[in-house]
């Protein structure tokens, strides 16, 4: 197989600085925003542009920089198996093995999506230089701006690009308050627990309809800055009303949703992506997975979360799921050669997964090779560079976008064809 070949088989949290950003507390709990300072009379227009239809895009975080070649063994490399002699994963526990590579076996979940050709994986991904600092990296990673010229993030900068009206809930951080430096820049974006925290305090109760009254008195009236941010999250509030209706938090378990976090906050998700509210993206994270001891039984253990929670959100999504397309990003990959303590440190190259909507599913790399003269300082060397993945998907689902503007200088892009 040659090095420049692309191989196509069918088949701590470090929030960066945001511009601007500012915090209200509805219903008792915090809900961070992030928008230019006219964001909340652009809210306040008497309705919402109507944008339940339309595509979106789920970016699911690894936080902590996950082990693509255990995720996806290179079980044809000699090397893999002789650098990590006690975690290595034998090719007879593979799933959907090729000529090449294999899924860990915890990914069984996300089989049926595979075999309908609803998943690709992407491997030898990352960022152009290699940078094994978690919140330096997890920094240029959503910025997607390696000069920091733009200071915001490059969902922030897709959300921008696409001129709707459907403001904050646009673009969504689900489980979390901290809004990811992903999303923060100029265009509205919201980060929430979960929709139940988009409600104003006692909403349900006999003295709730006078508390929300006398909100909307107490922020009308005035013009600065508390009283415009306050009508902003009260109009919010309004908007997410059929999302606090799709809600069910009591059917974790029976859709089929581990009780994790990433298992709760893909189903919040759901029900943003179900209402029609008009999110377009939506970012969730999933954490730990700095294994730097016990690798084998700790991957398993996130494997798993994260594949059971990606099964349970596309079922979950029902006609939805269409028009949904996820990728997972991780801030960098591991080394080769395992530690003393049955695990692995910071490396490069890493991978990443798409699926859902649009993808053309299989294994996918322009894959250079574990021979010691091909890796970068241990590392598995980048041949291509993450943005690029990302600017694939956003040309295929979001045409009507420059992708230029959110991903500046990236270079020509050189697509691997993982999407339709």
């Amino acid at each position: 197989m040659s090095h420049d070949e692309a191989v196509a088989t069918p088949g701590c949290d470090c929030p960066g600085p945001g511009t601007i950003s500012r915090r209200a507390v509805v219903g008792g709990a915090a809900i961070a925003f992030a928008g230019g300072g006219l964001l909340a009379d652009a809210v306040l227009t008497p309705t919402f542009a109507a944008g339940g239809s339309g595509r979106v895009l789920v970016v699911v975080s690894q936080r902590g920089g996950a082990d693509g070649l255990s995720l996806v063994v290179p079980h044809a490399e000699r090397a893999y198996y002789a650098a990590r002699p006690g975690i290595a994963i034998p090719r007879s526990r593979l799933l959907a093995a090729d000529h090449h590579f294999g899924l860990h076996p915890s990914l069984a979940p996300l089989l049926p999506l595979w075999r309908s050709g609803r998943m690709a994986a992407v491997h030898a991904v990352g960022m152009p230089s290699p940078n094994r600092s978690h919140f330096e990296a997890m920094l240029e990673l959503e910025q997607a701006d390696p000069r920091g010229s733009l200071r915001s993030g490059w969902l922030n900068r897709l959300v921008d690009g696409l001129h709707s009206s459907a403001g904050p809930l646009e673009g969504v951080q689900s489980g979390s308050t901290l809004l990811p430096q992903e999303l923060r820049g100029s265009a509205p974006t919201i980060a929430v627990p979960d929709p139940f925290a988009l409600r104003t305090p006692l909403a349900g109760a006999a003295d709730g309809r006078a508390v929300r009254a006398a909100l909307r008195r107490l922020h009308s009236g005035s013009d600065d800055a508390v009283a415009r941010a306050g009508r902003q999250a009260l109009a919010v509030v309004d908007r997410a009303a059929p999302v606090r209706k799709a809600y069910q938090p009591s059917r974790l378990a029976a859709a089929g949703y581990p009780s994790s976090p990433l298992g709760r906050a893909l189903q919040a998700g759901a029900a943003f992506i179900r209402s029609g509210v008009g999110v377009r993206t939506l970012t969730v994270d999933s954490g730990d997975w700095d294994h730097h001891v016990g690798l084998s039984g700790r991957l398993e253990a996130s494997t798993d979360d994260l594949a059971r929670s990606l099964q349970a959100f596309f079922a979950d999504l029902g006609d939805a799921a269409s028009r949904v397309t996820v990728v997972t990003v991780s801030e960098f990959g591991r080394r080769l050669q395992q530690n003393g303590g049955g695990g692995l440190d910071h490396g490069y190259g890493g991978l990443m997964f798409v699926l859902g909507g649009g993808v053309k599913g299989g294994y996918y790399a322009r894959w250079p090779g574990l021979s010691a003269s091909r890796l970068v300082d241990g590392d598995l060397a980048v041949t291509t560079d993450y943005r690029h993945v990302l600017a694939e998907v956003v040309d295929r689902r979001f045409p009507e976008v420059d992708r230029s503007r959110i991903f500046p200088g990236a270079g020509r892009l050189r697509p691997l064809g993982f999407m339709r």
